[in-house]
């Protein structure tokens, strides 16, 4: 069911217009040129192209990590592009999951504990309940039974499944991947694509998935295709 705040925001959960960057090292140099796209709440995207074709560097601009761009980033309609960093923060911990190639799991908590961190340092929900949801987050994943063990203790695919749960702790408007299956098997990747499938068909979860596995990509909603820094397709 959509929250209030949803029904009265309307369908749109990304929009840019006119992105534009520019790397300085060595030289001045064009990454991305005018990038304008939109994406819609319960949309599950992959965003392919070839190495050096700027679509990393684009969902580090559409994260709010980087914020050193020309144009407008929106989101939720929202305008996003101006403000500042401690806004930022609170933006990404709010509305956005991250899933990346590497899981970023920290050694030295538990499965639970790592499930459980972005929930505790958003502040919203008692310790109780943050631990209450990412015990549900592990159900649906099918990892409830790793919940005490440590990261070291677990295989790639599990690491990863752990990672999505993570993501998924503050019930964000949208999760972004780069390359989430990139370290994975083909048994994992289709794994991972599964859960994400899932996410979006029985949850409405809205996906933005980076990725150069193609196989993966076809099965998504939406591609968007970059070539030389701009969107082609």
């Amino acid at each position: 069911m959509k929250s209030l705040e949803e029904n009265n925001m309307g369908n749109l959960v990304l929009e840019t217009k006119g992105l534009t960057k520019y790397f300085y090292d060595p030289i001045k140099f064009q990454v991305l040129k005018e990038i304008s796209m939109n994406i819609d709440h319960g949309e599950f995207v992959s965003i392919v192209g070839k190495s050096g074709c700027g679509k990393s560097t684009l969902l580090y601009l559409l994260s709010t990590m980087d914020t050193d761009y020309e144009g407008q980033l929106y989101i939720h309609e929202e305008l996003i592009t101006g403000k500042s960093d401690k806004e930022l923060a609170v933006i990404r911990n709010e509305k956005i999951g991250f899933v990346f190639q590497f899981h970023y799991l920290l050694s030295e908590y538990n499965v639970l504990k790592n499930v459980m961190l972005p929930g505790l340092k958003l502040g919203k929900l008692s310790d109780e309940e943050v631990e209450y949801n990412a015990m549900e987050h592990l159900k649906t994943l099918d990892m409830q039974d790793q919940a005490l063990k440590m990261p070291n203790q677990l295989s790639g695919g599990q690491k990863q499944r752990v990672a999505i749960a993570r993501a998924l702790i503050n019930n964000p408007l949208i999760i972004m991947g780069d390359e989430p299956t990139g370290n994975l098997d083909k048994k994992n990747s289709d794994l991972v694509f599964d859960i994400f499938d899932k996410l979006t068909k029985e949850q409405n979860q809205t996906l933005l998935i980076v990725t150069h596995d193609n196989d993966f990509a076809s099965r998504t909603n939406r591609i968007i295709t970059m070539e030389d820094g701009r969107i082609v397709l």
